[in-house]
């Protein structure tokens, strides 16, 4: 059986994205297949925003998600396998789900997500304005709570 993993991805990005706020994925830097900027992973781990706004080409597959977007002024092609994938939520609440090791997600409230780096987020055309720090995002850290 194929895994659940994207298909959830594609449905969480969607409802976040439907519901006019902002989808980041967070992301295990681990393996070798993943190409990030590595300027920006901590803990061997990188917050991403992949809104429309911030990302070109943006691809959403079952083995992968990719994009080209732009990190401190660099243009960079994206790639990372969708079992990197460890958390796909929305930045102005931290409405979303965090998957497991397993192919399962783990659903639960309070489950808690680093705030991401406004530098290691792809800068939208227009100016950086990400900085969960700033105005919009009231300097606390997102959290995950359970999607009904």
């Amino acid at each position: 059986m194929t895994s659940s993993r994207p298909y959830i991805i594609r449905a969480i990005y969607e409802w976040i994205v439907d519901n006019g706020l902002t989808p980041y994925i967070l992301v295990d830097t681990h393996s070798e297949a993943v190409v990030v900027p590595r300027d920006y992973i901590e803990n061997n781990r990188i917050i991403l925003n992949i809104s429309m706004q911030a990302t070109q080409g943006l691809a959403l597959e079952n083995d992968n998600v990719s994009f080209s977007a732009r990190f401190g002024g660099k243009p960079m092609n994206v790639f990372v396998p969708t079992s990197s994938v460890l958390a796909i939520y929305a930045q102005e609440n931290g409405q979303g789900m965090m998957f497991g090791e397993a192919e399962e997600p783990q659903i639960g409230a309070g489950a808690e997500t680093p705030a991401p780096a406004a530098e290691g987020s792809p800068e939208r055309p227009g100016g950086p304005d990400d900085d969960p720090s700033g105005p919009s995002g009231g300097g606390k850290k997102p959290s995950l709570k359970i999607v009904k």
